[in-house]
């Protein structure tokens, strides 16, 4: 990694689901939303994304993995079935596929860098929401 990047690591309790997420910034906060949808709020649902970012994601068995949809069904939440926790949200657009990631699961980032806001994306169309995902979510992801 160049001096202007940073790799965050992340993975949640069972530890099944880890990831790198190769930031592009060196240093700064970190714009994280907080989603208020029903699924989201109860799940602990606080995502960022650059779109300049990598993420890779590493499953130790997928079978231990389901992908949830709802609402527009545009989008994957990635629900670990053994500790239910979803550290990562992924979408198919134009055969590219793009991601968010869940801030809850970092381990080496501290909270003191998170710049938290609300989000309401209840009132886009679908093709607005893909849209907005192309502009703003991880543009380069790989699941292993």
């Amino acid at each position: 990694m160049s001096e202007t990047t940073r790799t965050i690591t992340g993975k949640y309790h069972c530890g099944n689901i880890a990831f790198e997420l190769r930031w592009p910034e060196a240093d700064g906060d970190i714009a994280v939303r907080a989603c208020g949808c029903d699924f989201c709020v109860k799940h602990g649902g606080v995502y960022t994304s650059h779109p300049q970012a990598v993420l890779i994601a590493h499953i130790g068995d997928p079978a231990a993995v389901n992908r949830y949809k709802f609402g527009t069904e545009t989008a994957d939440f990635h629900v670990c079935t053994r500790c239910g926790a979803v550290p990562f949200v992924t979408s198919e657009i134009d055969d590219n596929l793009y991601a968010v990631v869940n801030v809850n699961t970092f381990e080496n980032l501290p909270r003191e860098e998170m710049r938290r806001s609300a989000s309401d994306f209840s009132a886009e169309t679908t093709q607005e929401r893909l849209a907005r995902r192309q502009r703003n979510w991880i543009p380069s992801v790989r699941i292993e």
